[in-house]
């Protein structure tokens, strides 16, 4: 029995044949990849909830971060940890006075610029 391996879910095989049960597992480090890379990069800090529906918000926008995090980095090429320090530094700010607003915001850098180009975004 040594070097068998077995796979059991809870979907019917007619939903997922097995061959594709096993090639869904085997792109799960895709999946722990993200999560260290959250926890690390993103600087997540542990949250400890304690109802259900608090619980499940924390997990609907940690999971919704995950995938925006996933496009970015399909979509620039970039590591997430070399999206957040290229786009942390940029501020912009909106203020209104006596009735006029006034924009003032940091020149972006060469790397924000590739990132917002490579996402179809033109600078405010």
């Amino acid at each position: 029995m040594v070097g068998l391996k077995g796979y059991v879910t809870n979907i019917p095989a007619d939903v997922m044949p097995a061959g594709e049960v096993i090639a869904s597992y085997h792109d799960l480090w895709q999946v722990e990849a993200s999560f260290r890379m959250s926890k690390s990069d993103l600087r997540a800090r542990p949250m400890f909830h304690h109802t259900r529906e608090a619980i499940e918000a924390h997990l609907t926008v940690v999971f919704a971060a995950l995938a925006i995090g996933r496009y970015l980095q399909d979509v620039t090429g970039m590591s997430i940890k070399k999206i957040v320090q290229a786009l942390r530094p940029i501020q912009q700010i909106r203020v209104r006075i006596a009735g006029h607003e006034h924009h003032a915001g940091d020149p972006l850098t060469p790397a924000a610029r590739s990132i917002l180009e490579a996402l179809d975004l033109t600078p405010q």
